[in-house]
């Protein structure tokens, strides 16, 4: 069907997923899906792109498998709606990489400012591995096979999205239109576009232990907002504190809604006047963590109480994410035809080639 309009989004299955999953992708994740605007919407867990970084690991990736399935599911993506499935599952996702790989220069690949950053970040330096080097051609190949129109993702893998761009515009360029062009679709919370660590790290990682994730006990979230990091200068309540860099503010951005006011602290109508009395000295950071905490249980405690029933089927779990392989390597086998007719592959399919090789042989 032309233009359908398709979502294609994912997560790489290294750990559960926390609160900065929730707010950067997740709860946009869910409200796309209900919108009723989307004709197709894939959501995959990246087991073959985690195991580029975890190669040596493959227990941690395949047993997170069923924990990111599981948050999927307590967050409200719904496998009726939305196809869920597993990267690894769908082999026509490595044989398009193949191609694309004639398409793109080992330089084009050293510029991209997303790989860049990761290699840092893992400190690979020259022992970087080969898969994860490619990464945004894999990612190319993950996108395109759906035919997706659209890519919800951060800011930061806008990078990744032009490559892929990039290399559809190159296919479509030498075999003929072919590949859909991807769009990105960025987050609309800009207040909240990367949730800082319970520590005040600039991000949540599992290795730094600063997550509060989306299965947390009640016990633990609540501890975890209590040790929270705030101003570091703010000692005593009358002393006036920062709200910039804060991230138990920075999570009050996120989550507070104006009727929580109402209802956990009412000596205050709302958001600004909480920040300005912190600010001019008088509110200590206990009161403000409470407050946080009592948004925070309100939030997680239906997503909590979900992922309790549905870890209580856990067949049926896997038995979901087989059904959403099957769909989506439907859906990928058919690109592939495309793209092996386009590039001129397709010998056995092809009655006119083998017509034309019969009256050549003969002549």
């Amino acid at each position: 069907m032309a233009n359908e309009k398709i979502i294609l989004t994912g997560d790489r299955p290294t750990g559960r997923l926390h609160i900065g999953h929730y707010v950067g992708s997740l709860r946009r994740r869910v409200e796309l899906q209900n919108s009723g605007l989307y004709n197709k919407i894939f959501i995959f867990i990246a087991d073959a792109q985690a195991l580029t970084d975890n190669m040596e690991n493959p227990e941690k990736v395949r047993q997170n498998v069923i924990e990111v399935a599981l948050d999927y599911l307590a967050c409200g993506l719904d496998p009726t709606k939305s196809t869920i499935f597993i990267q690894s599952q769908i082999p026509e996702l490595c044989e398009l990489s193949f191609y694309y790989m004639d398409l793109v220069t080992v330089s084009r690949l050293q510029r991209n400012p997303t790989v860049k950053t990761e290699i840092q970040m893992r400190n690979f330096e020259a022992s970087i591995p080969v898969g994860f080097f490619t990464y945004p051609i894999s990612q190319a190949a993950d996108i395109t096979a759906f035919k997706a129109t659209t890519v919800p993702v951060g800011e930061d893998q806008e990078p990744m999205i032009e490559q892929a761009r990039e290399i559809v515009r190159r296919f479509n360029y030498i075999y003929g239109e072919t590949l859909v062009e991807p769009e990105i679709l960025l987050p609309d919370n800009a207040a909240c576009l990367r949730l800082p660590g319970t520590d005040g790290k600039a991000k949540m990682s599992k290795s730094l232990g600063n997550c509060i994730y989306l299965s947390d006990t009640a016990e633990e979230v609540e501890k975890k907002i209590r040790g929270m990091y705030t101003d570091p200068d703010h000692l005593r309540v009358q002393d006036p504190g920062k709200v910039e860099g804060n991230p138990v503010f920075t999570y009050l951005d996120a989550f507070s809604r104006p009727e929580h006011f109402s209802l956990y602290l009412p000596e205050y109508p709302n958001l600004d006047e909480l920040k300005a009395h912190y600010m001019r000295g008088g509110l200590g950071d206990v009161k403000v963590k409470r407050f946080l905490n009592a948004i925070m249980q309100e939030m997680l405690e239906p997503i909590r109480n979900r992922r309790k029933e549905f870890e209580q089927d856990i067949p049926g779990i896997y038995d979901m994410l087989k059904k959403g392989c099957e769909t989506a390597r439907e859906a990928a086998a058919a690109t592939l035809d495309d793209v092996r007719k386009a590039m001129k592959i397709n010998y056995f399919d092809d009655a006119e080639l083998i017509a034309e090789q019969v009256k050549r042989f003969k002549g």
